[in-house]
């Protein structure tokens, strides 16, 4: 690989995270931003993450104590999992865990429409939708090749300096040596 070709995939790597960040945190703020009519205050936060809350219930994977606990931890963790991917620390297990998060966003998907649930998506993002084909291709068409190629980017970047970096074998001592 040239350099000018590594530095297109730096490029690309850059604007992929930043796009995958940004995904994850306009789905945060579509979870915690106010209802209609009531201003930015803890109460109306509140609201927002019980009524996020519900419809995380409403898939009917979970018992009512595990929804709560989802539905109040979700949309903190897409926030800190957002701005992480933009940062680009540990860029490996962040995109990692955003390719796993939109995988397990996408099953429960799937899994609410095969038992015939008419409920919203909850994604967040867009206008409400009811879970079914229409949600599975948007998640799984727009947002999970992003996911799946920031990962695999990060994975061979950090592979392409590692291999560069790695000492060879006449400078490792003889009993540390992987034979």
């Amino acid at each position: 690989m040239t350099g000018q070709s590594r530095g297109w995939g730096r490029i690309l790597l850059l604007i992929g995270r930043v796009a995958l960040g940004a995904i994850f945190i306009v789905a945060a703020y579509g979870k915690l931003r106010p209802q209609l009519g009531m201003p930015w205050s803890i109460h109306s936060l509140k609201v927002s993450l019980s009524l996020f809350t519900m419809q995380v219930y409403s898939y009917q994977m979970l018992s009512s104590q595990a929804a709560s606990t989802l539905g109040h931890f979700l949309p903190f963790f897409e926030l800190f999992l957002g701005l992480w991917l933009i940062t680009g620390i540990a860029l490996r297990y962040s995109s990692l865990l955003a390719t796993l998060s939109f995988c397990g966003f996408m099953a429960a998907i799937a899994s609410a429409y095969h038992r015939g649930l008419a409920i919203n998506c909850g994604c967040g993002i867009g206008p409400e939708e009811q879970v079914g084909p229409g949600a599975l291709a948007r998640d799984g068409l727009k947002f999970l090749p992003l996911a799946l190629a920031v990962t695999i980017g990060a994975f061979l970047i950090r592979r392409k300096r590692g291999d560069a970096a790695a000492p060879s074998d006449a400078t490792v001592p003889a009993g540390q040596r992987a034979e």
